[in-house]
């Protein structure tokens, strides 16, 4: 991590803010019966892992919700670092 710039512990918040952000835009918090965002930053390596459990009725396609949390997460670290250097 360059000098200055965001902490681990910050990185990983705010991948996993973003990746609940998506899923609760998608689903009502109260229908989905379980969310579980995995996220680490190793070695300026992020990993991102979201697992849904979403309501019976899911639409849309629970997969893509998890895949579009995945890459907000991602998205949002990418954005983090570009502002703070």
């Amino acid at each position: 991590m360059a000098e200055g710039g965001p902490t681990d512990e910050e990185v990983v918040r705010t991948a996993a803010e973003a990746a609940e952000g998506v899923v609760f835009a998608r689903y009502k918090q109260s229908a989905v019966r379980d969310l579980d965002v995995t996220v680490s930053f190793e070695n300026d390596v992020l990993d991102v892992d979201v697992y849904l459990n979403p309501p019976a009725d899911a639409d849309p396609d629970p997969d893509r919700v998890a895949d579009d949390a995945a890459l907000a997460a991602r998205s949002a670290v990418d954005d983090l670092f570009a502002s703070s250097g």
